[in-house]
């Protein structure tokens, strides 16, 4: 009998050939380790190039027929935390974002990005008051069961999220944190 890693015998005893992941093809951008100033919005005083990272993800959950990208700020002073990017609606055949996606108007076809806490349909990066704590950035890839939400395209970050949260099948998260 061969010798399985405990990994792969907790995915296979879970169901799972391998765990949803998420992950980014950009150095800069790595779980757990601080941002770079590419990331850095640009306004509210802050100066970045204000550019989405590339991310990628693997081993969907059977059924997922399309994915959302979320990307939320848990740290932000406002008591709600701040909505940095909201993407839906990218299809099931996707398997990333390309670096600068939003930049380069290189979205898949049919995604569709909802309003950040900027006020504006685009990534907006971080963007911490200058002398805080580390703020977390929490990018989040969600496998859903329908092609399309059904939100009116000035839906708020909110009613995309619920209807995000009501449709998925699985997440996979990334967290990487910034300050100035």
């Amino acid at each position: 009998m061969k010798r399985i890693s405990g990994l792969v015998i907790a995915s296979l005893l879970a169901g799972n050939a391998l765990a949803f992941e998420l992950t980014s093809p950009d150095p800069e951008m790595r779980n757990g380790r601080p941002m770079s100033k590419v990331q850095e919005y640009r306004g509210f005083g802050c100066n970045g190039d204000n550019l989405s990272p590339g991310l990628e993800w693997k081993n969907p959950p059977p059924g997922t027929l399309s994915y959302a990208v979320t990307v939320y700020d848990p740290d932000a002073p406002t008591g709600s935390g701040w909505w940095h990017w909201i993407v839906y609606n990218i299809p099931a055949s996707a398997n990333g974002l390309p670096t600068g996606a939003v930049v380069r108007a290189a979205l898949p076809a049919g995604a569709k990005q909802g309003r950040n806490d900027y006020g504006e349909r685009n990534f907006g990066g971080a963007c911490p008051p200058p002398g805080d704590k580390p703020h977390h950035y929490i990018f989040t890839v969600y496998a859903l069961k329908v092609e399309k939400l059904n939100v009116p395209d000035d839906a708020s970050a909110a009613l995309i999220g619920f209807n995000i949260m009501s449709n998925r099948l699985g997440l996979a998260k990334m967290t990487t944190t910034y300050s100035r």
